[in-house]
Formats: C-alpha cells, sequence, structure tokens
C-alpha cells in the first residue's frame, strides 16, 4: 500500500522537469538551538585544572557530544555537552577554590598573630618596682 503524500495514480506519467532531480526537500522540524560540546574549555580543564582527573573526564564527555552532534543524536549530544560542563565547573572549583582558601587563612592568620605579638609586647614592656620582687 503506497503512502506517499501526495498520492498519485502510478498508471499516469508524471511529467517531470529537469531541474525537480536537484532539489531536495528538508523537513522543517523545531529542533531548537544546537547543543553545546564545551571542548575548548574542556581542553582548557585537561591542561591546567586536571585535579582527581576531572579535566580528562570533561573532554572525554565533550568529545562524545561533538560525536553525537555530528552523528545527528541531538539529545545524547546535550547530555554529554550537560556532563562535559559539571566536570569543567568541579575541576575549576575543586582547583581555585583550595588554594584561595589557604590564602584566606594565612592573611587571617598573620593578623590574628600581628594581634598577639602587639599585645604581648605590651606585656614584657611593663616596668616593676623593687619592691615587687621580694
Amino acid at each position: 500500500m503506497d503512502t506517499s503524500y501526495p498520492r498519485e495514480d502510478p498508471r499516469t506519467p508524471s511529467p517531470r522537469k529537469a531541474d525537480d532531480a536537484a532539489h531536495t526537500a528538508l523537513p522543517m522540524g523545531v529542533t531548537g538551538p544546537t547543543p553545546r560540546d564545551h571542548l575548548l574549555w574542556s581542553v582548557f580543564s585537561t591542561l591546567y585544572l586536571n585535579l582527581c582527573c576531572l579535566g580528562f573526564l570533561a573532554l572525554v564527555h565533550s568529545v562524545k557530544a561533538r560525536d553525537q552532534k555530528v552523528a545527528g543524536d541531538l539529545e545524547a549530544a546535550r547530555r554529554y555537552g550537560s556532563k562535559a560542563k559539571c566536570y569543567n565547573i568541579l575541576a575549576a572549583m575543586w582547583t581555585l577554590v583550595p588554594p584561595l582558601l589557604l590564602l584566606g587563612l594565612v592573611v587571617t592568620g598573620a593578623l590574628h598573630l600581628s594581634r598577639l605579638a602587639k599585645d604581648s609586647a605590651a606585656f614584657f614592656s611593663t616596668k616593676f618596682e623593687d619592691g615587687d620582687y621580694d
């Protein structure tokens, strides 16, 4: 059973133009924006922010996202791109936040020690009278 549209009687020859074969019809579906694969960010994370191999995992998922995008499976490309983005964020946070916290602890520790040193200097500069030693 022929379900093609428009239905034509196969017994009647249809007149075809010479340039009809050169045109191709593409389906016009609503696909939305193409998924992002975050490949450049993943390469940067792999080279500079590769704590616990999170940058490498981001690179793997980015390559998978690009492969799925080229193959035409946009939903799988979105999933892999989302995972690559999460791994990139984790790699950046796990690499940048601990040194910043350490720097904050060093600064607050230095301020605390300077206050203790100032208070102890005042203690040692106290003058006692000779009668206090009897």
